[in-house]
């Protein structure tokens, strides 16, 4: 709107509902949201250096903490919703984030199948990496330029550089869907194949060593997880879609409450899943150095 281009506080001239919001983003919602993802940042970061799973550690400590910077932004937006700096901290943060924790998964995912039965895996369980993350950056790339081209359009005003900006991070966003529901189609190969085994979760044999894979006798907790931490991320993925389809300060982008549930909510379940049934306490393949 280019009467507004040049706002910086609410005023008569520049009211909330021309934000690209349209409110003011509710402090005690944001607040929880920013404390849980610090909680479990810290977390994360302190079982990592337990367990030794330092890539597992990156991706979900770099998820969590961004998911907190990023409703730190809103906190701000709360004070003043036309403070730039503070939308643009939470557009990259909220955006990016999911893309690392969906990273975790792949990566639990991996240690699942190469400990409970890679022989039903239609993938070697290091190809899930190599693979799966390998989209995932693409997509966080896609995503990262689609941020910039905006930030850039939205510094100068131009609305159509801000629309090409809005499209590449919706790009960015369907090809993490289409990633993971690949991803998902070949875990239910996997799964479906290891849930009608006589045996179940008992009986194999790691591709990594000449013995038997040491797996804890929960090891359904971490399943159980790893399945819920990816519905989680998924359904975010998914809302994310129409609501930037629909443009800057859409009908459903002014919508809060659907919002701090569909994105701020589901991302924060799947920490959750990630960080109490931490893998490294289920498998010691992900434990770096335990072989030595």
């Amino acid at each position: 709107m280019p009467s507004t281009a040049q706002c910086l506080s609410v005023s008569p001239s520049c009211p909330v509902s021309a934000t690209t919001y349209g409110y003011y983003p509710n402090f005690g919602g944001n607040v929880f949201f920013a404390v849980i993802y610090g909680i479990m940042g810290v977390a994360q970061l302190g079982l990592g250096v337990y367990f030794r799973s330092w890539t597992f550690m990156i991706a979900v400590c770099v998820g969590a903490f961004m998911e907190m910077a990023g409703y730190i932004g809103r906190i701000l937006m709360n004070n003043n919703p036309w403070d730039q700096g503070a939308f643009k901290l939470q557009i990259v943060c909220l955006v990016l984030a999911p893309t690392f924790v969906a990273a975790g998964i792949y990566l639990t995912l991996k240690h699942i199948i190469l400990n409970l039965g890679p022989e039903h895996s239609p993938l070697k369980p290091r190809l899930f990496t190599w693979i799966f993350i390998s989209c995932d950056v693409g997509s966080l790339i896609l995503q990262a330029a689609g941020g910039g081209v905006t930030s850039s359009g939205s510094n100068k005003g131009d609305v159509h550089m801000t629309d090409v900006g809005n499209d590449i991070i919706i790009a960015g966003i369907v090809f993490q869907v289409v990633t993971m529901a690949a991803c998902g189609l070949v875990s239910l190969k996997f799964f479906w194949a290891l849930f009608h085994r006589p045996e179940g979760f008992s009986g194999e044999k790691s591709l990594e060593g000449d013995g038997p894979s040491t797996v804890s006798s929960n090891v359904h907790y971490i399943v159980a997880a790893e399945i819920a931490a990816y519905f989680f991320v998924l359904i975010r993925c998914i809302y994310r879609i129409p609501e930037m389809a629909g443009g800057w300060g859409s009908p459903l982008m002014q919508k809060e409450d659907e919002f701090l549930v569909l994105d701020g909510m589901m991302i924060a379940l799947g920490c959750l899943a990630l960080t109490v049934c931490h893998p490294g306490f289920y498998f010691t393949s992900i434990r770096t150095g335990y072989k030595n």
